[in-house]
């Protein structure tokens, strides 16, 4: 990691010391509560039209678990793909129960950073989720990826149901055969466990804080590495 800001400009090598771990940007202090509004005088409540109380249909939805380095990053994939609900950063695969993030990070815990998205499955396929994350992440390491070295960062799909590990196994045979790199796919396809969220100041981070999180990923060389080893099939 440090070989590779060497090559980075002063300041933003400096810049991408301090975040070059995903996760490692403390949370911005709260701003100052401003004073109570006066409150308003009550409004005459209308009254309910018996037309407009018709219960509205929910929309069913599914979930899939994806674990591609740091979640941040993750998350701005699958938050790209049409028919994604809501996308969640949290751990899974370890042993102890509702981890903080400074556990999971000594890699002690067993668990790895994932992704959990919420879709729809009438507007967007598991199949599709499934390539989006193949070209998002480093296929070809275990134990870490790009610049994120450690357990916690071992790249994973983890299956739900009996039919998204068929597709995952289908989708990692016909990668392995149309892959345009040369090194093995060791990505695992496993069962997926508890997932326990992430703390709240990792939840969108890439929209809260884009400056910080392009340093984040420029200094990690995320972006390079996923262009080199997948080319024209990520745009």
């Amino acid at each position: 990691m440090f070989a590779r800001l060497l090559t980075l400009p002063i300041w933003l090598a400096v810049l991408a010391l301090g975040i070059a771990a995903c996760g490692r940007e403390p949370p911005s202090p709260p701003a100052p509560k401003a004073s109570p509004a006066p409150p308003l005088a009550a409004k005459a409540e209308p009254k309910p039209d018996p037309a407009k109380e018709a219960p509205a249909k929910k929309t069913a939805t599914a979930k899939a678990t994806f674990a591609g380095g740091c979640f941040w990053c993750t998350e701005e994939a699958m938050d790209m793909v049409p028919g994604v609900i809501s996308t969640t950063s949290g751990y899974m695969g370890g042993h102890v129960k509702n981890p903080t993030y400074e556990q999971v990070s000594t890699a002690r815990t067993g668990h790895t950073e994932v992704l959990q998205v919420v879709y729809d499955p009438k507007k967007v396929s598991y199949e599709r989720l499934l390539e989006q994350f193949w070209v998002n992440h480093d296929p070809t390491v275990k134990d870490r990826q790009f610049c994120d070295v450690g357990s916690q960062y071992r790249p994973s799909i983890f299956w739900h149901d009996e039919e998204q590990k068929r597709l995952a196994e289908a989708s990692k045979a016909r990668w392995d055969k149309a892959k345009p790199f040369k090194q093995p796919i060791v990505t695992p396809i496993v069962k997926a466990g508890d997932f326990w969220p992430a703390e709240d100041y990792h939840q969108d981070y890439y929209l809260k804080n884009p400056v910080r999180y392009k340093f984040y990923v420029t200094g990690c060389g995320r972006y390079a590495r996923l262009d080199e080893l997948w080319g024209k099939l990520r745009k």
